[in-house]
């Protein structure tokens, strides 16, 4: 993880991890001395934490893989977040690629790959589930001789994603914190996250939240196998569409979420809009609605866990996220 945080530096500032006083407030009522941070990944270079997996990974294939590899170009799948953070990462270290996205993903984040990156990655729309994307994208980077990307399956995503945790840890100095709630989709966040508090802080509770119309992680660790979504779990509209979908078979997180979550919590949709009005009221944020699902999994936290922090994922919004907001 170090050497994560070492390898991104140069191009990424840390995002700040500051204190919810709204939320403190009503935590501190429950739990004497109680206090929330949010770690504010939505206002990262692109709106979200997924540019330090990809930044972190193309950079050890351009240090460590064969000459020109990025110039010669990858290949990736996304629901929107990390296709455009591997184009922005491209853009840093002059390479190219090809993402794939699902046909479902939201117009926002196609749009703004298509506007800003047009010149840097080609789009190609596949599938209507995240998995069906990713194994197509794994297909033709097979059939082309180019490196795949993954969103969340590779060693290289989850230190970049941990560094998350990393900042977390090193902005509290030797400040309490007894848990931190993330949103899980592939589980790369979680996996990093939690792999460094771990270390740095044994006896964390690291928590994991979903969207209860699709909870293919948590599900999985539950059954001890990785489940298909929309078969063995549901897959339903959510505004949290950055982690709905399946986890690819053969995940490397899923092992890493059975030994690290400590505990879930699955959200309703009415929860996940609450907290995105949350977010807006307190804080001044638009957030998507995966960066909501640690404020509205808050209120189900034990409240013997005084010392919280959220990590706040991404402010990609959809258009039904943006109705919602509007409808307040």
């Amino acid at each position: 993880m170090r050497e994560a945080a070492s390898r991104i530096r140069p191009f990424l500032d840390a995002t700040p991890f500051e204190i919810a006083a709204g939320l403190s407030r009503a935590r501190a009522a429950a739990t004497p001395g109680g206090v929330v941070r949010w770690k504010l990944e939505c206002f990262g270079v692109t709106g979200s934490f997924k540019i330090r997996g990809a930044l972190n990974k193309l950079l050890v294939l351009r240090d460590e893989g064969p000459p020109g590899v990025l110039e010669a170009g990858v290949v990736t799948a996304s629901t929107g977040n990390h296709g455009r953070a591997t184009a922005q990462a491209l853009s840093l270290l002059g390479g190219r690629g090809v993402v794939f996205l699902p046909r479902t993903v939201a117009d926002s984040k196609r749009r703004v790959l298509d506007e800003q990156y047009g010149d840097v990655v080609e789009l190609r729309l596949v599938g209507d589930d995240a998995v069906e994307s990713e194994y197509a994208a794994r297909e033709e980077a097979e059939r082309s001789g180019r490196p795949f990307v993954s969103p969340y399956n590779d060693p290289d995503i989850i230190a970049g994603q941990g560094t998350v945790g990393f900042e977390m840890d090193a902005a509290l100095a030797g400040e309490a914190l007894d848990a931190v709630l993330v949103p899980v989709g592939g589980g790369g966040l979680i996996a990093g996250i939690a792999g460094w508090l771990n270390h740095a802080r044994p006896g964390i509770r690291v928590v994991g939240c979903q969207p209860r119309a699709s909870a293919v992680m948590a599900a999985s660790v539950r059954a001890g196998r990785l489940l298909e979504s929309g078969r063995d779990v549901p897959f339903e509209p959510t505004l949290a569409d950055a982690v709905a979908g399946g986890v690819e078979e053969g995940a490397v997180t899923f092992a890493l979420c059975r030994e690290l979550v400590d505990s879930w919590i699955l959200l309703d949709e009415g929860d996940i809009a609450a907290a995105m009005r949350r977010v807006l009221g307190e804080r001044f944020a638009l957030v998507e609605g995966s960066a909501a699902l640690p404020v509205a999994a808050l209120s189900q936290l034990d409240p013997g866990l005084g010392s919280v922090g959220l990590v706040l994922s991404g402010a990609g919004i959809s258009r039904e996220g943006l109705r919602v907001l509007a409808g307040d």
